[in-house]
């Protein structure tokens, strides 16, 4: 009681109304904003494991019961069982279904995830705080972080990475209600707003994520959350959402740090939310705090500290910022159009991409091989929508053509009334939107722009949904057959995703296989199929070979999947072993046994292994061929013993 009694001062501080309204976004917000503050604060004392953690769980106890006394929170969730019965919520039902059934029966395989965003968390946990990992593979260290303090405690408390894929799928089903209310908020007509809502979620960005362990969906889901409560919050001149909507953003920019540009719009909307947050001074600085400790800015003070370089592009190289802005756009706006309009399935992918090569003019082939990456720099498409690369599609691409023919049609121009307009936030919040887009086309070199707008296309695309004749297509027959059919489409594509098909897809391909005495094209659907089935798990060849009381692993890679390698959580800490690092380093470290890519070391290193072996005073025990990636195929791993350090080993002289 003496600690409530405490607590009861800060309800003169925070804005919280007699009735605070809760919403399931809210309720996200807020424990996302306790696990990414949670994650920082334990590291700092160095108590990043389950006592801590428990900590924390009593804290926020004692919080929620404070909110209770105080604020009498009102619950509202919004779900109707009814509205399900009518198509489109019912073909979007259907697809969520789909998307939780690949979560639950296939092991997480998000290439990134397993390279870099889980074994960074597995780090952290083995050491009991963040720190920098010492590694040539920067990317362990300079990302953002706010999926993966969401995801420590979910490894602390339950040993696996298979539960990842539920923050996916919370923030899936929160895009139908997140949708219609930016939509609406941005002065899209309710109706047209509805059907939209539905419709959005089968964009490949969003929906190939639904049941995987990516971060994009994420950080888009956390900045239509941030607009939508600045709207909110400008509307009812309400210092809570505006609260709320800082903390919303700070997490965006965590959860990604391309989501940083996103700021600009999302401050249009909160404009007017100025006068309320001044009125609340304490309350403000207050959260202001706790948003700059979820937000990106440790992690860029971090990277300042270590790399010289807030971005960490010093530390690991990125294709941003570099070359000429006008080429940049226009090579970014039709990689945007061809993955937009790239179909689920695509056999014909080869041969435009060994057409479009072709026709690429020297001069400028050079160019963009210096200042994009190599899929992007060649204009190539895949044969079917993956995660890694997919935008809105083709679906949603055809459902707004017919809206943009709406723009043709002749528009009486009215002064007073554009001038109105241009002050709203229906006008600035899509503008803001462009303008940075339009930015990031300049700077980016990356191979799938399409991908990276994920939290802008629904910002964007309003203005043109509020054209009439957004309205009038609805009425017409053939447009909501055309919407059924997207819906079917992405059914189908998620039924048949190598990450998680849900189909037997290895006994199916190796029948036709034997039948089709390995034709070309079988050959390559199976070694894909083949790859993402067992990327979870693998360097498990590997881990079998193991003594059974081996502590810590060595391990010589650049973005590979080393998650499989810490299997079962908490059994083995794997260690990098760097360029810099040289014999006596690795023995100081209690390193016995490496782990060492032949790729990395002849390709990257243009060394060979025997130098290697000669280098770090060391012998191989056993050779690995690993399929890891389905574009390099199989490479090849040596399990190195290094020798002991023979001045220790040696008789003492008598």
């Amino acid at each position: 009681m003496p600690v409530l009694c405490k607590l009861d001062a800060l309800s003169s501080i925070i804005p919280i109304r007699k009735s605070l309204l809760l919403t399931p976004t809210t309720i996200w917000v807020a424990l996302c904003a306790l696990l990414n503050a949670a994650g920082w604060a334990l590291s700092a004392i160095g108590q990043l494991n389950l006592l801590g953690y428990g900590v924390v769980v009593v804290l926020a106890g004692l919080a929620i019961t404070w909110m209770y006394r105080h604020a009498k929170p009102e619950f509202r969730f919004g779900f109707r069982i009814s509205r399900f019965r009518r198509p489109f919520p019912m073909a979007f039902a259907f697809l969520a279904i789909l998307a939780l059934l690949g979560g639950f029966l296939h092991a997480p395989n998000n290439y990134d995830a397993l390279a870099y965003r889980t074994p960074r968390v597995l780090h952290w946990l083995a050491q009991g705080q963040w720190h920098w990992i010492h590694t040539d593979f920067q990317r362990l260290n300079t990302r953002g972080c706010g999926i993966e303090w969401v995801t420590a405690p979910l490894v602390l408390f339950t040993g696996t990475d298979r539960f990842f894929f539920l923050i996916n799928a919370v923030s899936f089903l929160f895009m139908p209600s997140l949708s219609y209310r930016v939509l609406t908020g941005l002065g899209v007509r309710r109706k047209v707003a509805w059907h939209w809502m539905w419709l959005f979620p089968t964009g490949y960005c969003y929906l190939l994520q639904a049941g995987s362990i990516a971060n994009d969906l994420f950080g888009a889901t956390l900045a239509l959350i941030a607009v939508d409560l600045a709207l909110q919050a400008s509307r009812q001149r309400s210092a809570t959402a505006a609260l709320l909507s800082i903390l919303a953003a700070a997490l965006m920019t965590a959860g990604k740090g391309f989501n940083l540009l996103l700021l600009f719009p999302w401050a249009l909307a909160m404009m007017p939310t100025i006068v309320c947050l001044l009125r609340r001074p304490f309350a403000t600085l207050l959260v202001g705090l706790v948003a700059a400790l979820v937000s990106l800015l440790p992690t860029s003070l971090l990277n300042t500290y270590y790399s010289g370089d807030w971005k960490g592009i010093k530390a690991e190289p990125v294709n941003l910022g570099t070359g000429e802005p006008l080429l940049h756009l226009g090579l970014n706006g039709a990689l945007v159009a061809l993955q937009n309009l790239n179909p689920p399935f695509n056999p014909f992918a080869g041969a435009w991409n060994q057409w479009i090569e072709k026709r690429i003019p020297t001069y400028l082939a050079s160019k963009l091989v210096l200042q994009f990456e190599e899929a992007g720099a060649k204009l190539r498409l895949g044969e079917m929508q993956m995660e890694e690369a997919a935008g809105l599609g083709l679906g949603i691409t055809l459902l707004l053509l017919p809206v943009l023919f709406g723009i043709l049609q002749k528009r009486h121009f009215i002064f007073s009334k554009w001038c109105s307009c241009i002050s709203t936030p229906a006008f600035l919040v899509p503008a803001g939107a462009w303008s940075v887009m339009i930015y990031f086309f300049t700077q980016s070199g990356l191979a799938c722009p399409a991908r990276y707008l994920a939290p802008s296309y629904i910002l964007m695309l309003a203005p043109i949904l509020c054209l009439p004749r957004a309205s009038k297509l609805l009425r017409c027959r053939w447009w909501r057959y055309l919407a059924m059919g997207v819906f079917l489409f992405a059914a189908l594509l998620l039924v048949a995703t190598p990450a998680r098909p849900l189909w037997p897809s290895k006994t199916f391909i190796r029948q036709f296989n034997e039948e089709a005495h390995l034709s070309p094209f079988l050959k390559r659907i199976w070694r894909v199929y083949s790859v993402y089935s067992d990327r979870a798990d693998g360097f498990a060849p590997v881990l079998s070979s193991l003594p059974p009381n081996l502590k810590v692993l060595g391990f010589v890679t650049f973005d590979d999947p080393e998650t499989s390698l810490w299997r079962p959580f908490g059994s083995l800490r794997v260690d990098h072993v760097t360029r810099a690092d040289n014999t006596a380093s690795i023995r100081k470290r209690g390193i016995e046994l490496v782990l060492v890519s032949e790729y990395i070391v002849v390709d990257q290193e243009s060394s060979s292994i025997r130098q290697w072996q000669s280098d770090h005073d060391s012998e191989i025990v056993k050779s690995f061929d690993l399929s890891l990636r389905a574009t390099r195929g199989p490479t090849r791993w040596h399990l190195v013993r290094v020798r002991p350090d023979p001045s220790k080993t040696s008789e003492p002289n008598l």
